[in-house]
């Protein structure tokens, strides 16, 4: 049997590479826009089948996971999502790139159903577990920012792609060595949640809607971040590697964050918890909305926050929720929908900068938050089992 302990180090890498890959292409457009001569808002649409991709994939991802296996799914995520990142910053032209985008939201679409499955049922305290875990997918986020405005501002956006791209090929040849095929049947951190079967329903219902706005809100902000910075934080300069340090000193507040609910979950409710993240997104985006230079970076790390304090309550629901033998398609069916919205999220904020700038932007994206709010107010309260948190 393998030990829990690589198990989960190596599911935690994998979510920060899955979050790097993805959000290359938001830092590296503006180098691009320069070399192509095109647009930022006529780029950006080109990650649009990578989006669609990291959605609509995650539910066949998901049942080859639990019908197959998650461990072979997982080298599958390292070695072809690394070629496929690595090959994008080969693309000559501007459809090659969204070729290549496209083949690394496919190869992406993995980890999310197969990956976190594969963490809760090796867990033993589920908080803890899923809240560290959500520290490295936001550490991918903030070094998508760091690492491509360095790469693409010293030698270039394509070095961006095809370094962690090689490093991810790398990391999964070790993977395979390490790591062999096996089946859990869950783990003493999941199912811990007493609730009654006629609020079941419920609780799913509250996780599909709070999965679709934050599906939309999350890709958007994710993916505006660097412009934004770029528009309205002038005090640093706007050098690419200036915004992404600034893009990662705010994801890296997302990240405690993270850390900080992670550990909250184990000792309370998850209603307790999930209703100040709720009501908290949209006040925050409308602020943002209006703002620059200082209060528009205390805004945004607001805002950065709260949505990934969401994004770990919306995992614990889902663990604490599924037996294991069907764990990897329920977390298939949530991150469908917030991945497939999200990249609807794409075309959305392209448009809408065009129209309004991120004023018009980021006051829609707050009146979709509003879902959150309300949805917060209908989940019932659960009773953990508590554990010494020693």
């Amino acid at each position: 049997m393998n030990r829990a302990s690589t198990v989960i180090t190596f599911i935690n890498i994998a979510h920060a590479l899955d979050h790097l890959f993805m959000l290359i292409f938001a830092t590296a457009v503006l180098t691009m826009a320069v070399e192509f001569s095109v647009p930022f808002g006529e780029l950006l649409p080109l990650a649009l089948g990578g989006f669609i991709a990291f959605g609509a994939l995650s539910l066949p991802a998901g049942w080859l996971g639990d019908a197959w296996s998650r461990r072979h799914m997982m080298a599958i995520f390292f070695i072809g999502g690394g070629l496929a990142v690595a090959a994008t910053g080969l693309a000559r032209n501007p459809t090659e790139i969204a070729i290549g985008l496209t083949a690394i939201g496919a190869f992406g679409a993995i980890y999310h159903p197969v990956g976190t499955a594969m963490l809760v049922s090796h867990a033993d305290r589920l908080g803890r577990e899923i809240g560290i875990n959500g520290v490295w997918g936001n550490m991918g986020v903030a070094l998508s920012a760091l690492l491509t405005g360095a790469l693409a501002q010293a030698f270039g956006w394509r070095t961006a792609f095809v370094v962690p791209g090689l490093a991810s090929v790398g990391i999964g040849l070790v993977f395979m060595a390490m790591v062999r095929n096996e089946r859990r049947m869950g783990s003493k951190a999941s199912n811990q949640a007493r609730i009654g079967k006629a609020e079941m329903m419920r609780v799913f219902v509250i996780l599909l809607v709070v999965a679709f706005a934050l599906g939309i809100t999350f890709n958007a902000v994710t993916v505006a971040l660097p412009k934004l910075i770029e528009e309205r934080i002038g005090m640093f300069g706007s050098a690419p590697a200036v915004i992404g340090t600034i893009g990662f000193l705010v994801y890296l507040c997302g990240a405690l964050a993270q850390f900080t609910v992670g550990n909250l979950i184990d000792r309370y409710s998850l209603r307790m918890i999930l209703l100040p993240v709720g009501f908290a997104i949209a006040p925050l985006l409308l602020l943002a909305s209006y703002a620059s230079d200082w209060a528009l970076l205390a805004a945004a790390t607001g805002v950065v926050v709260v949505m990934y304090a969401q994004v770990t309550i919306n995992d614990a629901m889902t663990g604490k929720y599924t037996s294991d033998e069907w764990r990897a398609r329920a977390f298939a069916a949530r991150y469908t929908i917030t991945f497939t919205v999200g990249a609807g999220a794409v075309a959305l904020v392209a448009a809408l900068h065009r129209t309004g700038g991120f004023t018009l932007t980021l006051q829609v994206l707050a009146a979709v938050c509003l879902i959150i709010a309300v949805a917060a107010l209908f989940f019932p309260d659960d009773r953990p089992v508590r554990e010494d948190p020693a």
